[in-house]
């Protein structure tokens, strides 16, 4: 993350493991990075609740990036986040994405619930959660992405969507 934030795609691919696109390094998500990296190094044990890259398989090819906003708190509760490359979308990668987080999340037992919040007009994030048991329960305002939907589902709930 840190060699994404310097804007060396070249690092970042060799520390990933992967070749990463330029996707990864635009402005909607350098501030993603800037508080995962502030969140590790608080609690260092939480990076598998941090972003991750999304592959396709077989080819391993760099789709986008999935993950949680942390580790769980004190209720049980994870906020998952994903996004797709624009190159990528429309081809069942973002549920996907949705499918192994919900999974991941489903094999910890202190995850209780899991939280997906989107914009209004985000009408391709909407579809992608409907059918995974995800219920409309608030509404929030976030410094930087507006008006968001909060949706939550509980775990034992999980289901493919």
């Amino acid at each position: 993350m840190s060699a994404l934030l310097q804007g060396d795609l070249p690092g970042a691919s060799a520390a990933a493991g992967v070749a990463l696109t330029e996707y990864l390094m635009t402005d909607e998500f350098l501030p993603v990075w800037r508080i995962r990296i502030n969140q590790l190094g608080f609690a260092p044990g939480s990076a598998l609740w941090s972003a991750h890259v999304a592959l396709a398989e077989p080819d391993g090819v760099t789709v986008g990036h999935a993950g949680f906003h942390g580790p769980p708190t004190e209720a049980g509760m994870v906020e998952i986040g994903y996004s797709v490359d624009p190159g990528y979308r429309r081809r069942g990668y973002a549920k996907a994405m949705l499918r192994e987080l919900l999974q991941r999340a489903a094999a910890e037992p202190g995850v209780r619930a899991v939280r997906a919040t989107i914009s209004p007009g985000n009408t391709a994030s909407l579809a992608t959660i409907a059918g995974f048991g995800f219920a409309q329960v608030g509404m929030q305002w976030d410094e930087e992405d507006g008006l968001e939907i909060i949706f939550e589902v509980r775990v034992p709930t999980v289901r493919p969507g």
